[in-house]
């Protein structure tokens, strides 16, 4: 065997290793034995960025949502890197799409889908690895149910001309 061809095997093998490595360290945080006390603390990653409690404005605009999308409704939602959120319109053409590859039946499921796991389909013309990954994780339950009830109502006739 040639050096190249165990440097790639010792590459591959490292990368394996390290991802292994890194799933078990997650593991660890994120499940630890019931019968063991856990002294994680309290970080600011931890921590929701809304509860679902706050008015519908602030379910949309703390976690920066307008930065990127327009969003009727919301004052100062007219962002351009991602597409406007009027499911209402645009949902079930992107349900029916052919390169849509989730498991949504609903247009409601649809749009918490695209929160929570935001590559499994990315409207056309827009980049993709735009939507932020860890969204998902920092919005309460809550927050996601109202978010996606109001977004789901949402049609193009709410645009401003």
């Amino acid at each position: 065997m040639r050096i190249r061809d165990r440097l790639v095997v010792w590459i591959a093998i490292g990368l394996v290793l390290l991802s292994v490595v890194w799933a078990l360290r997650d593991f660890r945080v994120s499940s630890p034995a019931p019968t063991q006390p856990t002294n994680l603390a309290l970080t600011p990653e931890a921590i929701s960025l809304v509860t679902g409690d706050e008015p519908i404005v602030e379910v949309l605009t703390r976690p920066g949502c307008p930065v990127c999308h327009i969003i009727p409704g919301i004052p100062g939602a007219t962002g351009q890197v991602g597409p406007p959120l009027v499911l209402g319109t645009t949902g079930e053409r992107r349900l029916k799409d052919p390169g849509y590859r989730g498991e949504a039946k609903t247009v409601h499921e649809y749009i918490v889908e695209s929160v929570l796991e935001p590559q499994r389909f990315v409207v056309r013309g827009y980049p993709e690895k735009t939507m932020p990954a860890w969204y998902g994780f920092k919005l309460s339950a809550l927050a996601l149910e109202k978010m996606a009830s109001y977004l789901e109502r949402q049609t193009e006739e709410g645009l401003a001309p």
